[in-house]
């Protein structure tokens, strides 16, 4: 992915410091007469040289810090130092988000909607690609479209794992896959579905208001990982604004494999969804931080 070098450098604020050419990650800067010029012709145009600069002598073409504004004016210019931040309450934020499944009828704003956007563009990206997407589903009308359209995928698919004959000729020529989902899922979502039908019961997006699909655009050196680092910026960012959150994997499997469903929420061909995020105002009050499993981390040592 070639991205033509769009830095500039003013001479006359450049106090030859050097620190610009230090922290470039393609060598694009270099020394000349004790001032730093650009002599590169590509960029990964992350704005270190922005930031590291103490003249304000350097600037990026399209890279913007108006796009981190926020819409209740919360100030997000000033640099948190490694180490200046309250360990404590990151841990406490990240423990104290939880998967919501009961949302109260209250719509999410277009605003709120859009600052959850520009905090999920903060994640870092391989090669600072940033070809992540952001598909928005702004009202529960949207949802439901799109929970239709995902249903009709697992009606289809549930009518295929029903049938033992399928599954034979299926497991024949693409393994386990489809046997696995009848054992494991078929059951799950055939309730699902009769809710669905019969009760008016949201068993896949949980009533939610809202929804945020993470992508990514083709030619990213890691899009999953991206699109992955992004959502979690957004799930913790939906909690300190008040909103409860909940990922929804059916519906990334289901777009994986059936392109139509992408097609009817407007999303490109050749686009990739990873993520789905259910969001809304929880109708749910938890007290306390969940636990976790036990890890017993691999340490690695030269010489064994």
């Amino acid at each position: 992915m070639r991205r033509p070098i769009t830095t500039r450098i003013d001479p006359e604020l450049c106090i030859g410091c050097e620190a610009c050419v230090r922290v470039c990650p393609t060598d694009a800067l270099t020394m000349e007469d004790e001032i730093a010029v650009v002599s590169g012709d590509e960029s990964l145009h992350c704005g270190h040289c922005v930031a590291v600069c103490p003249s304000d002598a350097v600037t990026v073409d399209g890279v913007s810090s108006a796009e981190f504004t926020l819409a209740d004016g919360e100030p997000t210019e000033v640099y948190v130092d490694p180490g200046d931040f309250d360990l404590g309450q990151l841990v406490q934020l990240m423990r104290s988000r939880r998967s919501c499944r009961c949302y109260r009828d209250e719509e999410v704003s277009r605003a709120v909607l859009n600052d959850l956007v520009r905090i999920g563009t903060t994640a870092p990206s391989g090669t600072n690609c940033q070809l992540w997407t952001f598909t928005v589903l702004p009202d529960r009308a949207a949802v439901v479209v799109a929970a239709e359209k995902v249903k009709a995928f697992y009606d289809r698919l549930n009518q295929q794992a029903s049938n033992g004959a399928y599954r034979l000729f299926a497991r024949l020529f693409a393994g386990d896959a489809l046997d696995r989902y009848y054992r494991e899922y078929y059951e799950t979502v055939k309730e699902g579905m009769r809710q669905w039908e019969e009760e008016g019961r949201d068993r896949l997006f949980h009533g939610a208001p809202a929804a945020i699909l993470v992508g990514s655009k083709p030619g990213a050196s890691c899009p999953a990982e991206d699109a992955l680092l992004a959502t979690q910026n957004i799930l913790l960012a939906a909690h300190a604004m008040g909103l409860g959150t909940c990922l929804i994997g059916f519906v990334v499997e289901a777009m994986k494999r059936d392109a139509a469903i992408g097609e009817a929420l407007g999303i490109p061909k050749g686009e990739r969804t990873y993520a789905v995020i259910a969001l809304g105002y929880p109708a749910v009050e938890y007290l306390a931080p969940t636990g976790r499993r036990r890890v017993e981390p691999r340490w690695v040592q030269a010489g064994g």
